[in-house]
């Protein structure tokens, strides 16, 4: 009980922000609830709400809030997504994931940032976004402060990148709906985004930008594990020690949500659960990761992310530009045939 009590305030506080994000999402759609979470809990958590009473709570719901977020995801999708867009589709995702993901690496090292905050910032682009995030910062061990830097960074940038892609899409691809699915799906960090950017192109658009999201969702188990992989092996160029490497063996394993996605996924793909569950899944999956990032907006330190605020921001225009380029040159090649 005494634990219950000390996470309390901070999930309370949490959760009222992520109910007013959501009136205010509908007064402000384009910007979508969980930018407007995130925002919110920066400004207050940085002026009237820095009570170190907050904590416990605010803690629980950014880690804990995420991780059931990233969970429930697997009962919303199906392996059979994967054939509504064909052969072409899927080698235009792998393609554009892998671009992302070796150019904001090379980037963030050239930028002089941490592995860390690198790794951070390849899965969250080239994933999902703050779950994607979620899912790969225990298997490499990234701080709280990194993850709620990067996390910031990453739904910023995706919101720019929301407000625009759908006209850049409208005036390159014209009517067609599948290539404009691809560039919004194949881009955008979030599902939030996706969503929002697609319903200002039209219905149709929604549908393929889902279906090119979904599927760069699903390898979400791929990157975290290659992820772990490659901290492991940044270890062991550090230590010396044989013994010291075998004492943190978190990169070996699978996170329990992510496992859990992926079996949720899985009998999906089997058995095809009600469409009230999938519905139950998808909407308790957003609540918790709109609470979880008014957590981390309460526990940014503006100072600190302002310090690095010209480095983070060429990071992410960096990482940005580099994505949309790429879905361009691939969309081009790969699926406007």
């Amino acid at each position: 009980m005494q634990k219950v009590r000390q996470i309390l305030p901070g999930l309370i506080v949490s959760l009222v922000i992520a109910i007013i994000s959501q009136f205010v999402a509908k007064v402000i759609p384009t910007l979508g609830a969980a930018t407007i979470a995130i925002l919110i809990g920066i400004l207050a958590g940085n002026t009237v709400l820095k009570q170190p009473s907050l904590g416990a709570g605010t803690k629980f719901s950014e880690s804990k809030l995420l991780e059931y977020s990233v969970m429930l995801l697997g009962a919303t999708m199906t392996i059979q997504t994967i054939g509504k867009i064909g052969i072409w589709g899927v080698g235009f995702i792998l393609l554009q994931m892998s671009i992302t993901i070796v150019g904001a690496l090379w980037l963030g090292q050239k930028l002089g940032f941490g592995e860390s905050k690198r790794l951070l910032m390849a899965g969250g682009n080239a994933v999902c976004g703050s779950s994607a995030i979620a899912s790969i910062a225990p298997v490499i061990e990234a701080d709280d402060d990194d993850k709620g830097m990067i996390i910031t960074l990453v739904n910023l940038m995706g919101t720019v990148l929301m407000l625009t892609l759908p006209w850049l899409g409208i005036g390159l691809f014209g009517g067609n709906t599948i290539l404009k699915g691809a560039l919004i799906g194949g881009t955008l960090q979030s599902v939030g985004q996706v969503v929002a950017a697609a319903s200002m192109v039209n219905q149709a658009t929604v549908q393929f930008a889902t279906i090119f999201k979904i599927m760069r969702i699903m390898m979400l188990v791929v990157v975290v594990l290659i992820f772990g992989r490659l901290h492991q092996r940044h270890l062991e160029a550090e230590v010396a020690e044989e013994a010291q490497i075998s004492g943190n063996g978190s990169g070996h394993w699978l996170p329990w949500y992510v496992a859990g996605f992926l079996i949720l996924c899985a009998i999906n793909s089997l058995v095809s659960l009600p469409a009230i569950i999938g519905t139950a899944a998808h909407v308790t999956s957003s609540w918790f990761e709109i609470i979880a990032l008014a957590a981390i907006g309460l526990r940014l330190n503006l100072a600190n992310f302002l310090k690095a605020g010209k480095k983070l921001a060429l990071y992410g225009l960096g990482v940005g530009t580099l994505q949309v380029t790429s879905a361009l040159i691939l969309i081009s090649i790969l699926l406007n045939r």
